[in-house]
């Protein structure tokens, strides 16, 4: 167990698609070690590592990820 807050997201461990290569960086990073911990997943711009943080749910971002693999 970890004293970390579900709001503070370590600046290591961000991920992004595969598919982020061919878009020039233009991506959305998630954290998923803090998904894991905390059931809460972490949404950033791949442009802006130290800009705003979206939290979502992880139903959220499972149909999140389902909308975008509909193309």
């Amino acid at each position: 167990m970890t004293n970390r807050r579900p709001y503070s997201v370590p600046a290591d461990g961000w991920s992004s698609s595969t598919y982020s290569q061919a878009n020039a960086g233009e991506c959305v990073e998630w954290h998923q070690a803090h998904a894991v911990e905390f059931g809460v997943v972490p949404l950033r711009d791949s442009k802006l590592d130290n800009g705003p943080v979206l939290m979502v749910g992880v139903a959220a971002f499972a149909d999140l990820v389902r909308f975008a693999k509909l193309g």
